[in-house]
């Protein structure tokens, strides 16, 4: 072979290896935006993360606790996605929503009765359709030092007694006119489309009792688990200054490992 011929073989070469190195620097950006765009879809459509920031929800939900929410299984059924697992919302089911009259807000509440359900609590139990519910989870009434827990009529006998001075600025007057014309021999039944929710820790609820009920597309999906908790104090959502963010960023930091509730980690809903 002559020297012509060696530096016409080693230039290929050369430009082969560039070509290669080429396409595999294109690749790995395309494999990058690939995972990014699938996650984006999957945080967006398919799973959701929350944050717990109130007390409605305990025993079962942790101020401070952070929740993977699947927003598939409940959503509305899409002609556009018929491979999809829907199903409808079912008793006792906990579920993400947007509240009504609020749409930017999400809350959390345990699904109490669905469409045609009758119901009504006598002294914080719930009686679905006349029977009696055990609810293990669900917070009464009791005679202790907080004055919270103490027997409300409109709260604990609902709906068989109006919204009171008590219950001034917590139930909405949309719900206080439209209440009456869902009440039957003193149940509330639940109409079409719809469900009644109401936070586990019934006595520090602000629920279907003072809101009314939650449409079937504002529900958003369910809980699955907790993938995070962290103690939170009770007033943090009262604080929204950009100061006050910040400062308790830098709590989290400094106490992200004493003040992790470690035992609550990939802790199921339900």
């Amino acid at each position: 072979m002559n020297t012509k011929e060696v530096e016409i073989e080693t230039t290929t070469e050369d430009a082969v290896e560039q070509h290669q190195e080429h396409e595999t620097a294109l690749e790995s950006l395309s494999s990058i935006c690939t995972v990014l765009a699938i996650g984006l879809f999957v945080m967006t459509f398919v799973f959701q993360n929350f944050e717990i920031p109130s007390a409605s929800m305990v025993k079962t939900l942790l101020i401070g606790d952070h929740v993977l929410v699947d927003r598939i299984a409940l959503a509305p059924p899409a002609k556009w996605a018929p491979f999809n697992f829907y199903r409808n919302v079912e008793r006792g089911d906990i579920i993400v929503f947007l509240k009504p009259g609020e749409p930017d807000l999400f809350l959390v509440k345990r699904t109490i009765g669905i469409p045609g359900d009758h119901l009504h609590l006598r002294n914080g139990v719930v009686y679905l359709n006349g029977v009696a519910q055990n609810e293990p989870h669900a917070g009464m009434p009791a005679y202790d030092d907080n004055p919270q827990h103490a027997f409300q009529p409109y709260r604990d006998d609902f709906p068989g007694v109006p919204p009171g001075p008590n219950e001034e600025g917590q139930v909405t007057a949309s719900w206080a006119n439209e209440l009456p014309t869902h009440i039957v021999d003193g149940d509330l039944v639940v109409p079409p489309g719809k469900v009644f929710a109401m936070g586990d820790n019934r006595t520090e609820s602000l629920d279907g009792r003072y809101w009314g009920f939650v449409p079937r597309e504002n529900i958003v999906g369910r809980p699955l688990f907790v993938y995070w908790s962290f103690q939170t104090p009770a007033d943090q959502i009262n604080k929204q200054s950009m100061g006050e963010r910040l400062s308790f960023m830098a709590h989290i930091i400094i106490h992200v490992f004493d003040q992790t509730r470690w035992s609550r980690t990939l802790h199921r809903i339900k």
